[in-house]
């Protein structure tokens, strides 16, 4: 039941807060995901025309989704990872950065909020932070990525798409009615990069990358015919002629392929970027392992995710792309600021700044 109270203040606070409490200070946003904990530190000075700057953001790398796909529970050493980093970082904002408290914001991800026993980390936290950590689900976080990574003009022509650590969402809009209404209709895929890693792990006798990669063809055919039954049950979605696309398989796949993080909020790639870093990071790992001694964007890579990782994340995003019909006609981009989108459409969204989407 709480859960869903901390979901209501939520949504209350994205589309009631009136602009007038937003001035030039600094906000905070703190992202429990399967695969981290994200904290995003915002410098607003006027919402209202979009002037704000990403002061600073950074991730602690804990993995505490992997009992999910195990018994659908968070293992109570995974809780008390979270919890701590956490209250570490709360602490750090608070202290450090001297941000106000009612300036900090804590969710959970849809993929950590699917645990069964997610209540217990939202009461430990509350308990420490009198916050109401509120679970996003799925839908409630592809509306957030869309508003916070989609410029307002591409809304209609667009579908953001976010491969993470849990779960894969999304979504797009079509206009209501002749007063240019825009609907939001979510997509969700139960796999993401830590899930479906897990699952294919989990059937692994050896830790060798040969046996996971032959794993991995077993597996494909059940993560096509899931891509499919998502892209029929929204067939919209092919009139769409712009993809952006966040999320950690993303980032990597950009930063490895290019050899360097993204400079651009919004970076534009091909199918055939992805089939060519697919090949490379099964067959040339090495050549990654050797650019990280030099190179500190790929270094950043390799140590949030290992090559198993790598590889499930990457089965993700080509199998998205490939599915997609006439994908070849189509601009696809990386949005660079995915990782925050969830806080920037909060702060947005309080100042009315973009059309209402219901």
């Amino acid at each position: 039941m709480k859960k869903y109270i901390a979901l209501k203040v939520i949504i209350i606070f994205i589309f009631l807060v009136p602009s007038s409490l937003i001035s030039q200070e600094l906000y905070a946003g703190i992202e429990v995901g399967s695969k981290g904990v994200k904290m995003s530190v915002i410098n607003v000075q006027n919402i209202k025309k979009g002037k704000y700057e990403v002061v600073d953001f950074w991730t602690e790398n804990v993995a505490i989704a992997k009992g999910i796909a195990v018994d659908g529970k968070l293992a109570a050493n995974d809780i008390d990872t979270a919890f701590d980093v956490v209250v570490k970082n709360y602490t750090k904002l608070v202290k450090e950065y001297k941000i106000e408290e009612k300036n900090i914001f804590i969710v959970v991800s849809s993929g950590v909020g699917m645990a069964q026993n997610v209540d217990i980390l939202l009461q430990r936290l509350y308990v420490f932070t009198n916050i109401n950590v509120g679970i996003i689900t799925a839908d409630t976080e592809a509306k957030l990525l869309l508003k916070g990574c989609i410029p307002p003009k591409e809304y209609s022509d667009s579908l953001i798409l976010d491969i993470g650590g849990g779960n894969t969402k999304g979504g797009y809009v079509e206009k209501f009615n002749e007063d240019d209404i825009l609907v939001f209709y979510p997509v969700t895929l139960d796999l993401g990069t830590v899930t479906f890693t897990e699952k294919i792990s989990k059937k692994a006798k050896t830790n060798s990358i040969d046996e996971f990669n032959e794993l991995l063809l077993t597996a494909l055919p059940e993560l096509k015919e899931q891509t499919d039954r998502l892209y029929e049950k929204s067939p919209k979605i092919f009139n769409k002629d712009k993809i952006y696309m966040s999320g950690g398989a993303v980032w990597a796949f950009y930063t490895l392929y290019k050899g360097n993080s993204a400079i651009e909020n919004f970076s534009p790639f091909e199918v055939k970027d992805v089939e060519a870093y697919n090949t490379m990071i099964k067959t040339d790992y090495a050549k990654f392992e050797a650019l990280a001694t030099q190179n500190k964007d790929v270094e950043k890579v390799l140590k949030t995710y290992s090559q198993k990782y790598l590889i499930a994340a990457n089965s993700l995003l080509l199998t998205l792309l490939e599915k997609m019909p006439d994908i070849k006609s189509k601009k696809i981009y990386f949005t660079k600021q995915g990782q925050m989108a969830w806080l920037l459409s909060y702060i947005a969204d309080s100042a009315r700044r973009a059309k209402n989407i219901h």
